[in-house]
């Protein structure tokens, strides 16, 4: 089902009334609750299930990136966590979920005016429901997160209550905005550069980021051009880097690449069909050069997952897109299906409604012909000045900064498309969610723990195969 609008006819005092009611029936305190629902599937069963519908021989790659730590578990686990939030208290109010908000899902991306903005990236699970559900995933990712490093009880309670209270305090200032002035919220590098001193970031931390946004912007299109592909008798090809990177040519034989290069190449043509007329317009002045398939993430690790090197007016006007099967969200069984005619289309949507700014290749397309089946796919440039974060080396305070921009973002994100008068009534303005939720992140930590622990004893034993990639 589509996120609820039935709010959008009543008036501000009604709204906030209906959230503050909603307390009385889901206290705040309640959203520190996590018990285990009895008969709980094993997680490896769990996991087992969907890689059961991708790619053979790159499903070992996932088991074993996920083996590697419990943060890189987590990761890949959102199908876990999925039927684990759902048996959690919710208000009842909805927004479009991000589905896998944890915390290396939020980064640096470039606008299409060429600016960098601080955002959500990964939306493979987006779906209305309840807006509870992302903020657990976030604050669960930041605990992991700082266990990982070495922090304390109480520097990681510190740091999930300073991300849920930026989340809040967000949502109660959308919520005193108008809708318009909502949709153009965004959050850029000034932004966050002048919110680092005031978060108590040290120089040293405010050094680390200014190099990571001059990275982010050296990861353009023309350095992942550069990296990726080479010349080969005098054309321009993707180069080779099995299992990781694997071109058509090397893939298949000769028959079934040329069947596959067909449906791509159509995939191509035909997904420009969902993009704004300009940027259609734009994309045909592209021609398809090259393919390949490629490993990405971890929890997408086996989904079908193409690289398509593209060249405009020679071959130093390169366009790379990634075209990614997107199958139904871990979140379909407990909120619903959604709407949409296609998985790809539901992620685009999910994508635009969610973010401040979209890649302007951003698009879908369902393709019959792949593998000999209907597969859904949506579509966007390779890498566009993307800077990814690193927690694995910041200090308490840095990470505590992180997590406010994070939960910031994630506010502005659901207030696009919840009821942000309700949600901000219910939250108040006091620290009992922002308690609670780093209660029930400790919890859920250990129950990822032993999690990831039954998938390295599975590994052990040989129930399923596990390989470094």
């Amino acid at each position: 089902m589509p996120p609820d609008l039935s709010w959008a006819g009543r008036s501000p005092a009604e709204r906030a009334a209906a959230g503050r009611a909603a307390r009385r029936t889901v206290p705040r305190s309640h959203h520190a609750e996590f018990t285990p629902a009895a008969g709980r599937p094993d997680p490896v069963d769990v996991i087992e299930e969907q890689s059961a519908t991708r790619v053979p021989e790159l499903v070992p790659i996932r088991y074993g990136r996920m083996t590697e730590s419990p943060f890189r578990f987590y990761r890949g686990a959102a199908a876990i966590m999925a039927q684990d939030l759902a048996g959690t208290p919710t208000t009842g109010f909805r927004a479009q979920l991000c589905g896998d908000a944890h915390l290396l899902n939020f980064r640096l991306l470039a606008s299409p005016e060429r600016r960098l903005v601080f955002d959500i990236n990964d939306f493979d699970e987006t779906l209305p429901g309840p807006w509870e559900w992302d903020v657990k995933r976030l604050a669960a990712s930041l605990v992991i997160a700082a266990r990982a490093n070495g922090f304390g009880a109480k520097e990681r309670a510190g740091i999930v209550r300073a991300g849920v209270r930026s989340y809040r305090e967000a949502m109660r200032a959308f919520a005193g905005m108008g809708d318009l002035a909502v949709w153009y919220v965004h959050f850029d590098e000034q932004w966050i550069t002048e919110r680092l001193p005031r978060q108590g970031v040290s120089a040293r931390g405010r050094g680390r980021w200014a190099r990571a946004v001059a990275g982010a912007r050296a990861r353009d299109t023309m350095q992942a051009y550069r990296k990726l592909t080479r010349v080969e008798h005098g054309q321009r090809r993707i180069t080779p880097d099995p299992p990781l990177i694997t071109p058509l040519g090397d893939l298949l034989p000769d028959v079934e690449r040329t069947a596959l290069e067909r449906e791509i190449r159509l995939l191509v043509e035909r997904y420009g069909r969902t993009l704004q007329s300009d940027r259609r317009f734009l994309l045909e002045h592209y021609r398809v050069v090259d393919m390949a398939r490629k490993v990405v993430g971890v929890g997408s690790v086996g989904t079908r997952c193409w690289v398509i090197l593209l060249l405009g007016k020679d071959d130093t006007d390169p366009l790379l897109l990634q075209a990614k099967e997107a199958g139904p969200s871990v979140l379909a069984p407990y909120a619903g299906a959604g709407g949409h005619r296609t998985e790809g289309e539901r992620v685009v949507g999910g994508q635009r409604l969610m973010q401040a700014t979209s890649d302007i290749f951003l698009g879908w397309e369902r393709v019959e012909g792949i593998d000999g089946r209907q597969r859904d796919f949506y579509v966007r440039q390779l890498r566009d000045w993307k800077g990814i974060a690193q927690p694995e080396i910041m200090r308490p305070a840095g990470l505590r900064a992180f997590a406010e921009m994070c939960g910031a973002t994630l506010a502005r994100a659901h207030a696009r498309s919840g009821d942000r008068i309700a949600i901000a009534a219910y939250l108040g303005g006091g620290e009992v969610f922002d308690r609670a939720l780093a209660e029930f992140a400790e919890v859920y930590a250990d129950r990822n723990e032993k999690d990831h622990a039954a998938l390295v004893a599975a590994v052990r034993a040989g129930r399923v195969a596990a390989r470094a990639a």
